[in-house]
């Protein structure tokens, strides 16, 4: 089994997801000891936001790509090729603003690549990345998941949306609410959710 582990959060050792996504990967370690583990710190390790010039270099003749862009391509294979090994990917995702990092979007938009991840047909989109499980570690300094403010989540709304445009059905969610309300709040939504990790045993992941 090949695992993919990646974390966005912005704030360092004060963010709460990666302590969560790392809680995922242990509790899967501990029921497949042999699963290898990839992982990307999309904020210390940034990638490039997807340009013109990035795009336009897969057709272009390599020697007329700049040294740069041909090294962002490079990599954008790599970060493609790492997706697509992967059988369970853990997804660390705080919202901000209603949405998700821009770390993590420069990382999606590197793996929703027409003709490897998805292809489109006379009948409509299809997605090849399939037989994958993606669990997402959702964040959030309010509550989103019920109620009024449900129509601000732009976050679980949109990785559920092109996770599925790509393929993939198995999605997965170990949510983290009300982190900003208290400092009751945050300890309360924090030990809910590594109760929740330890009561989901290994996550059915996908092997």
């Amino acid at each position: 089994m090949n695992i993919l582990h990646i974390d966005s959060g912005i704030l360092g050792e004060h963010s709460v997801s990666p302590r969560l996504t790392a809680a995922v990967v242990a509790q899967i370690k501990a029921e497949h000891p042999a699963a290898s583990v990839t992982y990307r710190d999309l904020v210390s390790n940034p990638l490039p936001h997807l340009s013109g010039a990035h795009l336009m270099a897969a057709n272009a003749n390599p020697a007329d790509v700049d040294a740069q862009i041909a090294a962002d391509v490079a990599e954008s294979a790599v970060v493609l090729d790492e997706f697509l090994a992967a059988d369970t990917v853990v997804l660390g995702v705080p919202m901000y603003n209603f949405s998700l990092p821009s770390q993590l979007k420069a990382w999606i938009d590197r793996i929703a690549v027409a003709g490897k991840t998805f292809r489109y047909t006379a009948e409509g989109p299809e997605g090849l990345a399939t037989g994958k499980k993606v669990i997402i570690v959702s964040t959030r300094g309010g509550h989103y998941s019920a109620g009024p403010a449900a129509a601000m989540d732009h976050q679980e709304s949109y990785l559920r949306t092109v996770f599925g445009f790509l393929g993939v059905t198995d999605i997965e969610i170990v949510r983290a609410e009300g982190l900003n309300l208290s400092a009751d709040s945050k300890i309360e939504a924090i030990s809910e959710a590594e109760r929740s990790i330890s009561a989901r045993g290994g996550f059915k992941a996908a092997s």
